[in-house]
């Protein structure tokens, strides 16, 4: 490649903030915001009351944290504020939040010198962005609500897979005018987003944005990252080294990645490697507004089919929002992230020959390791952070990938680290292949006991929200071939992730409980039988066969049960399969006739409209299947497919509890 961009000429043109503010884990006493800084800093954090277009004087909540270095340019934080007097937050009052950070200078006389102190407002500055608005307030301040006490007042946001260069149009920027339109509405303006589906296509990636990535990646580490290829002659390989289009052998034959096999190697031509490139497409679109203004995008010597399709993945590539205008929407209500397969690449531990394809080669667990280092910093932190304070499993996932970073990558015992407390297996030193432990009738990834967790649950005043990790916890037949479907949570992971947070609350009639499964329990009886039949020629990686959860009856059946024992009233949200439905589920006890109903919302994807799945989906079963139930309140249909943003009432939980939930869905 040409045209070599040096780190300075790169860095001056942006501001302090990086990417963000985010808000992420919001309750009445805690309030997290996440940001990723070009400079370390110590971040403090203050939540207001407002009224109108004033912000009241007293700090409600308030926090600081230290930035953790991640690169030379790269600093992270999710900061927490918590009450200063013992009282909390309610779900009737719009409240804003105020960011100030304290540069960290090497020089002590400078510690306290007013130069070392910017505001959220001269942060998000730099001479190429003068000006920006994260607010709808005079105030200037970003605003959330919580979420309210009664349910029918309940707002939710949903979406799945989001491809930067798929087809269609980007669903994400309607937020903007949801929010914008019951700004100053505390019960109408939306309280939490969940995002259940790929959020990003670390497998498949334009190429002007692996290209631009790479290059802000390396800049903001500061090092470039060895990438451990086998080839001959023997010569180190960076990211940087393997240019965009172009890495569709070394993904398939040396990382062992499953995307490039049945004739899909066009899938995998720019694959992401290195951690750069995995951290900056995770930060909200930091890099298209880079891709725009600061380079020009040229592959020396590579063949490409016509200009126009250079065009196009540069025009596709830019629908990520410009970093600042990615913050002016993501601060504004609380997200509830969780990776999918994608997020690290196609098949991720599908099924236990996945596992030991990819696992058992240095660069395809190389690969993996990078891709979870950058969702634990930017995501799961904000998601889970209690669990990332100072010697907390977390806390010391942290210090490990600062000290790996500050030596350039070469710290070896600091990346072993990270694979411990990222939870990634340990390697047979006999077979080089990941080590698998027992759980019942299954085999489980082994892991260092005190890894972190992915799984979570958030809580409110009128519901409860469970988010389970069906990745990293599968349960692979021990007595069945290596390719056979998983259960999505082995027995162990039922237990912590499903029983264990459904007995924490005895009484919860006045709730709604929703579950994040990211793969669909449910979908269409002709996925199914394509599903069996590629079971059966043993081509489950064609069709992912194993991700839905219809494919393990006994795990459903479990999955079910549990749920019910505990619970009347069940929203499953999911995503991924990239076609949208609602599935209404009424289970009846023989035992105590008592009656429980779930309700299934499947969102299509926010921005990665397929052509196979709309021909399926829409219009051969319109013309194949009559409709057996009538249409949900403001959806298209019950199953339906739809380039739209739907929502339904609270008939679909419970016919005495009305609720609103804000389905997104956009093909």
């Amino acid at each position: 490649m040409d045209n070599p961009i040096r780190s300075n000429d790169l860095l001056q043109h942006l501001p302090l903030i990086l990417a963000g503010p985010i808000l992420r884990h919001t309750e009445p006493t805690s309030v997290t915001v996440w940001i990723a800084l070009r400079q370390a800093c110590q971040v403090e954090l203050k939540v207001y009351e407002t009224q109108g277009d004033e912000l009241l004087e007293e700090v409600l909540l308030e926090g600081q944290r230290e930035t953790v270095t991640l690169g030379k340019f790269l600093h992270g934080v999710a900061v927490t504020a918590r009450p200063r007097q013992g009282l909390g937050l309610t779900g009737d009052r719009i409240y804003a939040y105020d960011l100030q950070f304290r540069l960290r200078s090497d020089s002590a006389s400078d510690s306290a010198s007013d130069s070392t102190l910017q505001s959220l407002e001269q942060a998000l500055c730099s001479p190429a962005f003068p000006a920006v608005n994260i607010s709808y307030f005079a105030h200037g301040k970003p605003t959330f609500a919580l979420p309210p006490d009664r349910l029918e007042d309940l707002r939710l946001v949903h979406g799945s897979c989001r491809k930067p260069h798929g087809r269609g149009f980007d669903g994400l920027p309607i937020l903007d005018s949801l929010i914008a339109e019951f700004a100053n509405q505390p019960r109408h303006r939306p309280h939490q987003l969940f995002l259940t589906g790929d959020q990003i296509y670390g497998d498949d990636v334009a190429d002007p944005l692996l290209w631009a990535a790479s290059r802000l990646g390396d800049a903001l580490l500061g090092w470039e990252e060895k990438l451990p290829i086998s080839q001959e002659p023997l010569q180190v390989l960076t990211p940087r080294d393997l240019p965009p289009g172009d890495r569709a052998s070394v993904t398939t034959h040396q990382a062992g990645f499953t995307a490039g096999l049945s004739h899909k190697q066009n899938k995998v031509t720019s694959h992401l490697l290195g951690l750069g490139g995995v951290l900056c497409l995770l930060s909200v679109g930091l890099v298209a507004g880079l891709l725009d203004s600061c380079f020009t995008f040229r592959i020396r010597g590579k063949a490409r089919s016509s200009a126009a399709m250079e065009a196009r993945d540069s025009a596709n590539a830019a629908v990520y929002p410009h970093p600042l205008e990615g913050a002016a929407i993501a601060g504004k209500y609380s997200h509830v992230h969780h990776f999918d397969d994608h997020d690290v690449s196609d098949d991720w531990n599908l099924n236990r020959a996945w596992c030991l394809r990819v696992l058992g080669r240095s660069l395809g667990r190389n690969t993996v390791q990078n891709a979870l280092l950058a969702y634990a910093v930017f995501q799961a932190w904000g998601n889970t952070p209690d669990q990332f304070e100072p010697e907390q499993s977390g806390g010391n996932l942290l210090a490990a990938a600062a000290a790996w970073s500050a030596s350039g990558g070469t710290d070896e015992q600091a990346k072993a680290a990270i694979a411990q407390w990222l939870g990634l297996p340990p390697t047979d030193p006999q077979t080089h292949m990941p080590r698998f432990v027992q759980d019942g009738a299954v085999l489980v990834l082994d892991r260092h006991p005190e890894a972190i967790t992915w799984n979570f649950t958030v809580h409110s005043p009128c519901h409860e929200v469970i988010v389970l990790d069906t990745r990293t916890w599968r349960g692979y037949p021990a007595e069945a071939k290596a390719t056979a479907p998983p259960m999505l949570l082995c027995p162990q992971a039922f237990q912590t992730q499903l029983a264990l947070p459904l007995q924490a609350i005895a009484d919860s009639s006045h709730k709604a409980t929703f579950v994040i499964a990211p793969t669909n329990l449910f979908g269409l009886k002709v996925i199914d039988w394509i599903h069996h039949w590629h079971l059966r020629r043993n081509k489950v990686f064609a069709t992912d066969v194993g991700d839905s959860w219809n494919i393990n009856t006994e795990a459903l059946a479990q999955l079910l049960l549990t749920l019910f024992q505990h619970r009347e009233r069940v929203v499953v949200l999911s995503g991924d399969i990239h076609y949208g439905s609602a599935i209404r589920l009424v289970h009846s006890s023989v035992e105590t006739q008592a009656e429980s109903v779930l309700v299934q919302f499947t969102s299509s994807a926010i921005k990665n409209e397929e052509v196979i799945t709309e021909v399926l989906h829409t219009r051969l079963k319109t013309l194949a299947i009559a409709r057996k139930n009538a249409p949900l309140d403001g959806l298209e249909s019950s199953d339906g497919y739809g380039g739209m943003l739907g929502q339904t009432s609270g008939e679909a939980i419970a016919p005495s509890t009305p609720q609103l939930v804000l389905h997104l869905r956009m093909d």
